[in-house]
């Protein structure tokens, strides 16, 4: 992957706005109703801002840990390394997000997943 491409997902598509040794950053687009796998990072530390629409975000593994809430338009959502978490799609347009991460954008250990993967 490297900047420019945008990558068909099951649930929407990312967009690589830059990637180099220091960063990524990219577009997440999720459409209403599917969501990203539950998922966490060995390496990546990621933030990630709502652009529009709506998306719910869900972090932590057990039940009694979890928590489930929707964006806020603007508002930073930091992700650290080792932080099981999901994104959803909730508004009839779907959700876009900013995700601004370190550059280990394949560093993704899947826990659950709606499409098999």
């Amino acid at each position: 992957m490297k900047t420019g491409d945008t990558i068909e997902k099951p649930w929407g598509w990312e967009r690589i706005l830059d990637l180099n040794e220091h960063y990524c950053v990219k577009h997440l687009f999720v459409r209403s109703g599917h969501r990203l796998s539950l998922q966490y990072h060995e390496r990546k530390r990621e933030t990630m801002i709502l652009i529009s629409g709506g998306i719910e975000l869900t972090i932590g593994a057990t039940t009694a840990t979890t928590r489930t809430f929707e964006m806020v338009a603007g508002e930073p959502y930091v992700i650290e390394p080792g932080t099981v978490h999901r994104l959803r799609g909730t508004s009839a347009d779907g959700g876009l997000v900013l995700e601004v991460s370190s550059p280990e954008i394949e560093d993704v250990v899947r826990l659950e997943d709606d499409y098999g993967r």
